[in-house]
């Protein structure tokens, strides 16, 4: 039907339905058929979609949430009222729809009622109709159900046929106005038993309720029904309670009254707070509490939005739907009061507080009290209507003021600060006595601050009539006077004030009169015979002064009698008012009055305090045991008694430790003294018992639960604030008086005096120190306990201190900030911050936190802000600025925890720059520490003295700049707090560009500093001046101490707040491990004095160190690849099926496996955890494996040409060998025909076949002339006579074998010559470096010097031997003469740069050393090519296996027998060959996987190397290790090969070895197979054969030249099969019991395919001690060469200058020391260790951190070794080379420890 038609029809509608209930029971939509809008009006409505369904005119009227009901068109009738319930919670409201129901239109709607239950798609809820035929009312034939959607036409028409069988029961069958008249008429005359009876209804029905909801009724049935005697007192509760429980709903609390919510619930990263002018009341509680804990005192003004049309607001104005000028003087004009008006502010407070835990309440309190509110003093309890005084909420309060007393005729003003509860001061309470036109709270507010609304009252913003919560609670402020001559009150006064009517209120009006100082009260009239009467007579009679303040008189005050006055109110000036009342107040509190005190609250009998709860006494009462010991005591010494190990020694302990890092004189002399030092004080520490405090306060944390140790942890610091905080504001007191005296005596000319008051004033400094106390310094305490215990690893019973990191870890987690730097004594306990972090790790897992960070000078608001921002506990209190630093976690809630890469955000609060007497050292140190570890900083700036900023802008570019140099990246944002005018757009952007200027020019000026390039400010860090800036308005609005904050602030500090959670969405953050490793590096890099230089990121060294191990997988991966095709192309390179090697063909086979590498390295480097971290080296490691698949296809292609140049230069024996073949097989054959008789004769058969064998050959080599062998010795003593020496002294020299042990040679003294010149130098120089380590400049350096030229010449000399084409061509002597010339040349231009000549010993030695070590490889060389190119050499190889030939045909053998056997013999040799290969390249992988030392990195396998040394303790082989280090990993290498095949894994080895020979059988048999069935297919003969079986193995075995000549009678291929697979069982048998040593004979071995692998690294030694570089890239530049443990210089014989004293320092330790080195290039000039970098190349290349750790190792080396080394070098350990006495007390054990402990780094 179309619209008009149905709006034709709409006038007689057949049905009027009327929609009751909840709107949440009902989805409205365009396809819902009963109800397709969402306009609720009380209009009819025609439903053109239930007509076109049934044909039928229905209107239906929405009256969803119970709307007024004035206007519904009940002259027509309604046929049914639809009361529509949700499944859930359908029973509690059918009970509060039916009381509407009755309430709007009377008992008679009832026989009209269909109830409907909806519920979701899918959803059961045949419970909904057993629940509610619980209810008396209801009727079972008029109940339906269906989805909320109301989209199935089956379930409406089933409905409306319900409905249509009530009507027709009904009569008359449609309710009307006249049944509604009647109802409200007889409502009206219902007696005491109607109501009473409605009540029980009531209750019965609230009683059978669903649980998953909050109701005030059903938690009050029963006590109602006992306690109400009167039926309208018995209803009005009732209502007051659905009100209630209405208001809950509203403000979506219902189910947070008996589930409180708690800190927890906010001390987290949230969704930003919408920043719209207005908010919804489903929001209304977050932005209430994110608004207060911001200190916007504007949460209490919050506009609502209303999305509910029945709800009013106050800034809407409804419209009127008639036009009518009679109208206008009718109420029906006038807006529609029937609508619930917006939620009342104080509602809104008082509900959060109600639905609050104990501790979310008092942060609320607090925060109240700090937006200068008042407090909730008195509250009824919303069930029971108790009254509690929640005491524990004011324990955080402490307030500060300035008491003015008049003293000698002058004003003396004293500073008070104590926590509130302790506080003794006057009470002024504040009644009404009934209903008055005037503010009660105004008028108060005009006493304490008449700039801001301290209480709430009518005429605040959001004040509405409809106030549910706040009648008979009683608030509580303090006036706080600022010792200035306009206070109100020359004394800090209590105002309370009692909202409602007191005569109403009596149990809180009793109270607080009973409490006041003076009672003030408000009164409409003041005459006799009113309820109010009574009240005001006992008033009047109580000796307590009384004000009376009268509404309806406008006399002015009048003193009645001593302390009793009355004033008028009416048509008076508020602030006349306001003066009388104060001036009344104050003379009536200058005489004698009743005092008050918080805590005396608990005292009341007849109300609960929230301090009662069990939970609460049980924290307490541990609290109390704690802190009583600290009674009486003076709070200056508390410290000393009770927390010792925090004392002298752990400040001493401090500046010993610091002195480490800047050493003198004798540096390791030096060092291990005061290594000593600090471990005795940290004995000493460990025989101070614990203290009994410590004992208590740890048992506490041990034994309480988690709610009691949170109440225990407050009450300790509220009772140590109690008990401290007099006492320390009397220190403070005297401290600013003796100030003041000294700064007086500072412009006189009293010297003597001024010292002494200045050493006054010092005392009274340490005594101020020495009083600050908290729960910060119990938890220092137990720190110390667990360091110094860790330190000397304390194994005694008393092993709680092992407990004190998870302690410590709960509470951080919990929300507790932890200290992270005792500011006292200036320094981080690392091994405690670890302990507690490792425990955290545990707890929560390796968490990703951002971390924020806070610079800024002292008493700048860094805490505050950060309090107000993230809802954080870092102490703000007067008095107590933040000293080190302190951090605290918060989470990162799950809403938008999606939008984080970081779980948490870790903030970090720090002291002040320029804090008291801190140096700008200290204050450098502090902000690069801060800066470091900080994912983002605030830099928080405050006011506008140019002076101030200049400086800390100094400290912080300085700070970024060496973050950049050290490789960090932290982000910064500008807080400029404190700005007078920050409204002005111009003056920011003007503002921010001076800041810019001068951040420029600090940029400048500490990249001079830093030795680094920089122009601008964004040189060094990532910063935009336009969004890196953040203006603050200043602090308070006003003057304190009664000043409330700046509502500015707060929006700054939202503004700031979401600047920051923008960036950390932006950053991966910090993992947690990675935060507790940067904590070490900062602080170790701090405590030295360049730290730049000495920064070492650990968790960047452990990511490469991973990266490294991996590089090394992908290296073998390929390296294995490329063998196994190296493999087949040697071998099809013997078989002359290949003769030349293309480089692109090698890529191609390599080029799967290489791919597959790339892909795994795209992987690992984008998803590994720290792929942050990787990505700095991705492209230079993609490169390297590129690089190191060019080497590897290059050295591969030189080796393949190296066989066919082989192959090619032995091609004339190759083709004569078939010749020989046939002429020996036909000799064989003729010669076993002659002597076949003889056959069994074998003795004889061997001598007739040697007889003819030499014939045999001498015919064959007929005019070819033999390989002779090479003479080495003889031509190596030619070419040394040929270059001078005498022959008997090459002999002498050549027959001691003194120059085989050139290389380790420890002094080279003997072998030189040195200049006058050089001694005259030394001589006049000696004195020139006083305090130097200046070593000898030969006996050191240049000692050094000729071990590289040893080396250097030995490399060149191997290598130019090498490239020499001896196995191809043979050997010639000139290759020698060669060697020995180029030798000469690199002494001699070695001896030109220096002041010093070698003698002929020296040269003889070098070249016999080179001879030898050479010679080795030319014999070898030579041999191979003997064997390749001699047909003698090849013919008498053959010897045997002609023999056993011949013996067969002597035998009877047939040719296919014969050739069998000879084939059989070829296999066997090409079969050991093969497995041999195979199983090495699989052995050398099986130990690169599983073996530790070779499956890690290049510093790993030196670790394994270090430690077998020390476990073998041969002297030798460590002088081998440090004067060749490389030689010696090649021997450990091989070493442990030989160990792990023959020894420790022989049976695996060998398995492996058998799954070869199986493998290669396998596929020789298959070989056999398919050459034997492609022949005989072909019908071939036997050379097909011969051409077709080496072909199948071509890539297998290598096979020599099989000859068939002499068989051409086989034509039985089967039996020749057969014959060859016996033979092959045989041949396998015998392979699998093959000898592992039979690997050597081969051109494949493990032990030098591990060495290929695990040596082709970086071979650089450090300049100063020689460790080799333990990188495992080979040319890792850009990257310096570095090793994490450096070696004693004893090691290397460095001893001083002109003496026999050996130096025992650690190149780690000098270069943080004074001393100075003289560098290779320059021996004359001097360098600081500090400034090593600027020696040049090698030292350049170098990176050498300071290290404090003790290196072990070296030091057991050393004394283990002390006599071998002195003879060794020549040298003694005497005077300044004198062995500490702590290095001697290490044992082996402990030196192979340590290398764990060192690479574990």
């Amino acid at each position: 039907m179309s619209e008009s038609a149905a709006t034709h029809h709409k006038e007689l509608p057949e049905l009027t339905l009327v929609l009751i209930g909840d709107t949440n029971s009902i989805e409205i939509g365009p396809k819902n058929l009963l109800l397709d809008h969402d306009e609720k009006t009380n209009l009819e409505q025609f439903s053109s979609k239930l007509y076109d369904m049934c044909g039928r005119h229905i209107t239906v009227i929405n009256m969803l949430d119970h709307q007024s009901v004035h206007k519904i068109p009940l002259s027509q009738g309604i046929h049914a009222f639809l009361l529509l319930l949700p499944y859930g919670p359908h029973n509690r409201y059918y009970s509060s729809g039916m009381l509407w129901l009755e309430k709007a239109f009377g008992e008679g709607f009832f026989p009209y009622v269909m109830t409907v239950v909806t519920h979701d798609p899918g959803e059961k809820c045949e419970s909904a109709l057993a629940d509610l035929k619980a209810n008396s009312r209801f009727a079972e034939k008029r109940f339906h159900t269906c989805i909320k959607s109301m989209r199935d036409e089956h379930e409406i028409v089933a409905l409306l046929e319900k409905i249509d069988v009530m009507v027709s029961e009904n009569s008359p069958p449609c309710y009307s106005r006249l049944m509604h008249d009647e109802d409200k008429e007889g409502q009206e005359h219902l007696d005491q038993n109607s109501y009473q009876e409605a009540a029980d209804k009531s209750d019965s029905s609230a009683s059978q309720q669903n649980e998953k909801g909050f109701s005030i009724m059903s938690m009050t049935a029963t006590t109602n029904k006992q306690s109400m005697n009167i039926p309208e007192q018995s209803i009005e509760k009732k209502q007051c309670q659905t009100e209630t429980e209405t208001l809950l709903r509203r403000l979506h609390l219902h189910d947070k009254y008996q589930q409180k919510m708690s800190t927890t619930d906010f001390l987290k990263i949230g969704p930003p707070m919408k920043q719209s002018h207005d908010t919804s009341e489903k929001d209304l509680v977050d932005t209430f509490l994110q608004k207060l804990m911001m200190l916007d005192y504007r949460a209490r003004y919050i506009t609502v939005r209303q999305d509910n049309p029945g709800v009013s607001c106050s800034q809407s104005v409804p419209v009127s739907d008639s036009d009518d000028f009679d109208d206008l003087f009718s109420d029906s004009a006038d807006s529609d009061k029937s609508k619930e008006s917006h939620v009342h502010p104080m509602d809104v407070q008082m509900a959060v507080f109600h639905c609050s835990d104990s501790f979310l309440k008092q942060n609320m309190v607090t925060k109240l009290s700090q937006c200068q509110y008042a407090l909730p003093l008195l509250v009824p309890d919303l069930v029971t209507m108790d009254i509690e005084c929640p005491l524990w909420t004011f324990r955080q309060i402490t307030k500060t003021w300035k008491k003015t007393q008049i003293k000698d005729n002058s004003n003396v003003v004293t500073m008070k600060s104590m926590p509130i509860c302790k506080a003794e001061t006057s009470m002024v309470s504040f009644f009404r006595l009934g209903s008055l036109s005037v503010s009660k709270s105004q008028l108060m507010n005009s006493l304490i601050n008449d700039r801001h609304s301290t209480f709430f009252h009518r005429n605040c913003p959001g004040s509405t009539k409809s106030r549910h919560l706040m009648d008979g609670v009683a608030e509580i402020a303090w006036y706080c006077p600022a010792g200035e001559p306009n206070d109100s009150f020359t004394d800090c006064i209590a105002f309370c004030n009692l909202h409602g009517d007191a005569l109403l209120i009596e149990k809180q009006y009793e109270i607080l009169t009973e409490k006041s100082s003076v009672n003030v009260v408000l009164v409409p009239t003041l005459e006799k015979g009113q309820k109010s009467t009574t009240v005001i007579q006992a008033l009047y009679n109580s000796p307590k002064p009384l004000i009376i303040l009268i509404a309806d008189s406008d006399h002015g005050a009048v003193q009645v009698k001593d302390g009793k006055y009355k004033m008028g109110l009416k048509d008076r000036n508020q602030s006349d008012v306001s003066e009388e009342l104060k001036g009344i107040i104050r003379k009536v509190l200058s005489g004698p009055h009743a005092s008050f005190q918080l805590e005396s609250m608990a005292k009341v009998s007849g109300i609960r305090v929230d301090e009662d709860d069990a939970v609460c006494l049980r924290g307490k009462s541990a609290a109390v045991q704690t802190v009583n010991m600290l009674q009486g005591m003076e709070i200056s010494k508390i410290k000393d008694k009770f927390l010792p190990y925090q004392g002298d020694l752990w400040h001493e302990w401090c500046r010993i430790n610091k002195e480490l890092y800047h050493l003198k004189g004798n540096i390791e002399k030096d060092k291990s003294q005061k290594e000593q030092q600090l471990m005795k004080i940290r004995q000493d520490q460990c025989k101070a018992p614990c203290s009994e405090l410590i004992r208590s306060f740890r048992e506490s944390l041990l034994s309480l639960l988690s709610k009691e140790k949170e109440y225990f942890l407050k009450w300790t610091q509220v009772l140590i604030d109690a008990l401290c905080t007099y006492e320390f504001s009397k220190i403070l007191q005297s401290y600013n008086k003796k100030w003041t005296e000294v700064l007086t005596l500072k412009s006189s000319d009293k010297t003597d005096l001024l010292t002494s008051k200045q050493n006054e004033l010092e005392q009274i400094s340490r005594k101020l120190q020495s009083a600050s106390f908290g729960l910060e310094h119990i938890f220092r305490e137990m720190g110390q306990i667990y360091e110094a215990h860790r330190a000397i690893k304390a194994e005694s019973r008393q092993t709680d201190w092992a407990k004190y990191p998870e302690l410590a870890a709960d509470l951080m987690i919990s929300g507790h900030p932890v200290e992270l730097m005792d500011g006292d004594a200036g320094q981080v306990p690392l091994t405690w911050i670890s302990g507690i972090l490792d425990e955290v790790i545990k707890k929560l897992g390796d968490q990703r936190v951002f971390v924020l960070s806070v610079l800024g000078v002292q008493s700048s608001g860094k805490s505050t802000m950060l309090n107000a921002m993230f809802g954080l506990r870092f102490a703000v209190s007067a008095g107590r600025c933040t000293k080190g630093a302190f951090m605290q976690l918060v989470k990162v809630s799950e809403e938008i925890k999606k939008d984080f890469q970081s779980d948490y955000l870790l903030v970090v609060d720090t002291e002040g720059l320029k804090a008291g007497d801190a140096t700008l050292h200290h204050d450098n140190e502090l902000a690069t520490f801060i800066v470091g570890l900080g994912n983002l900083t605030l830099i928080n700036i405050f006011g506008e003295n140019p002076a101030d900023m200049q400086d800390v802008l100094q400290i912080v570019v300085q700070a970024f700049m060496r973050m950049k140099k050290v490789k960090l990246s932290p982000s910064c944002v500008f807080v400029h707090q404190n700005v007078t005018d920050i409204g002005a757009a111009e003056k920011n952007v003007d503002e921010k560009r001076r800041l810019q200027e001068r951040l420029d020019q600090m940029a400048q000026l500490a990249a001079k500093e830093e030795s680094c390039d920089a122009e601008h400010f964004s040189d060094v860090i990532a910063f935009d001046v336009q969004k890196d800036v953040k203006y603050f308005a200043q602090l308070w609005e006003g003057s304190p101490p009664m000043a409330p904050p700046n509502p500015g602030y707060s929006k700054s500090i939202q503004e700031l707040k979401n600047i920051i959670l923008s960036k950390a969405k932006q950053s991966t953050g910090t993992s947690l491990s990675h935060f507790k490793s940067k904590i070490h590096d900062l602080w170790k890099a701090l405590m030295n004095e360049q730290f730049v230089f000495s920064f070492k990121n650990t968790l960047e060294i452990a990511v490469y160190r991973r990266l490294e191990v991996q590089y090394g997988n992908w290296t073998w991966a390929l390296r294995s690849n490329m063998l196994t095709i190296e493999n087949q192309l040697h071998t099809r390179i013997e078989n002359g099926k290949l003769d030349k090697v293309e480089r692109s063909d090698l890529f191609k086979e390599l080029s799967e496996k290489y791919e597959e590498i790339r892909k795994d390295m795209t992987k690992y480097f984008e998803d590994d955890k720290d792929k942050e971290i990787l990505v700095e080296w991705k492209d230079r490691f993609e490169n390297k494996i590129k690089e190191f698949q060019e080497e590897l296809v290059k050295g591969v292609e030189r080796k393949l040409d190296e066989v066919i140049q082989q192959k090619k230069a032995c091609k004339k024996l190759d083709e004569k060998k078939p010749e020989f073949e046939n002429k020996l097989l036909q000799k064989s054959k003729e010669l076993a025909h002659q002597l076949k008789d003889k056959a069994k004769d074998e003795d004889e058969l061997k001598k007739q076949f040697d007889c003819v064998w030499n014939d045999w050959v001498k015919e064959l080599t007929a005019g070819t002339k033999p390989i002779e062998d090479i003479k080495l010795e003889d031509d190596q003593i030619n070419i040394l006579h040929d270059l001078g020496f005498e022959w008997a002294f090459i002999n002498d020299h050549k027959s001691s074998d003194r120059y085989k042990r050139i290389s380790q040679v420890g002094d080279f003294t003997d072998y030189i010559f040195l200049s006058n010149q050089q001694d005259t130098t030394e001589q006049d120089t000696s004195n020139k470096v006083v305090g130097s380590v200046a070593t000898n400049r030969f006996q050191c350096e240049n000692q050094e010097l000729i071990r590289s030229l040893l080396r250097n010449v030995e490399k060149q000399s191997l290598d130019a031997v090498k490239s020499k084409p001896v196995a191809t061509r043979g050997y010639s002597s000139t290759y020698l003469q060669e060697v020995s010339k180029n030798i000469q040349e690199t002494v001699t231009e070695f001896e030109s740069k220096r002041k010093y000549v070698f003698k002929k010993e020296f040269t003889v030695d070098l070249l016999l050393y080179v001879f030898d070590r050479v010679g080795s490889w030319l014999v070898q060389s030579h041999k191979t090519y003997k064997i390749n190119n001699d047909a003698h050499t090849y013919l008498e190889s053959k010897r045997t296996q002609y023999y056993d030939i011949f013996r067969s045909f002597c035998k009877g053998s047939s040719s296919a027998v014969v050739f069998g056997e000879m084939i059989c013999r070829k296999l066997k040799a090409s079969t050991a060959e093969a497995v041999c290969n195979k199983t090495a390249i699989d052995l050398a992988g099986e130990m690169r996987c599983t073996f530790p030392a070779f499956c890690g990195n290049r510093l790993n396998l030196e670790k394994y190397l270090l430690k077998s040394l020390a476990e073998k303790e041969d002297f030798d082989a460590f002088i081998k290790y440090i004067n060749n280090p490389r030689e010696q990993v090649e021997a450990f290498i091989v070493e442990k090969v030989n160990e792990h095949i023959f020894k420790e894994r022989q049976d695996k080895a060998q398995n492996i070895l058998r799954k070869k020979v199986d493998d290669i059988s396998q596929l020789i048999n298959q070989a056999l197979f398919d050459a034997t069935n492609e022949v005989k297919a072909q019908s071939g003969d036997i050379d097909m054969w011969t051409e077709k079986f080496p072909s199948f193995l071509k890539d297998i075995l290598t096979l020599d030249t099989i000859s068939c000549q002499n068989f051409r009678d086989i034509n039985n291929f089967d039996f020749l099969k057969e014959e060859i697979e016996r033979g092959l069982e045989s041949i396998k048998e015998e392979m699998k019991q093959l000898s592992l040593d039979k690997m050597k004979e081969f051109r494949l071995s493990p032990d030098q395919i591990l060495i290929d692998q695990l040596c082709n690294c970086c071979w650089e030694t450090c300049p100063f001690c020689s460790a080799v570089c333990t990188n495992t890239i080979k040319d890792h530049l850009p990257d310096d060469h570095s090793v994490p443990f450096h070696r004693s210089s004893a090691v290397n014989g460095v001893h001083y200058k002109n003496s026999v004293e050996i130096g025992i320092g650690f190149c780690t330790t000098n270069v943080a020391s004074d001393i100075s080195f003289y560098p290779y290039q320059d021996p004359d000039k001097p360098i600081p260790y500090k400034k090593y970098k600027t020696a040049g190349p090698p030292y350049e290349n170098w990176s050498i951190s300071p290290d404090q750790s003790k290196l072990t190792y070296w030091k057991w080396f050393v004394c283990r070794f002390q006599k071998e080394l002195e003879k060794y070098y020549g040298l003694k350990f005497i005077g300044k080379g004198e062995i500490p006495s702590e290095w001697k007390t290490h044992t082996k054990e402990e030196a192979i420890q340590s290398l764990d402990e060192m690479c574990n780094l």
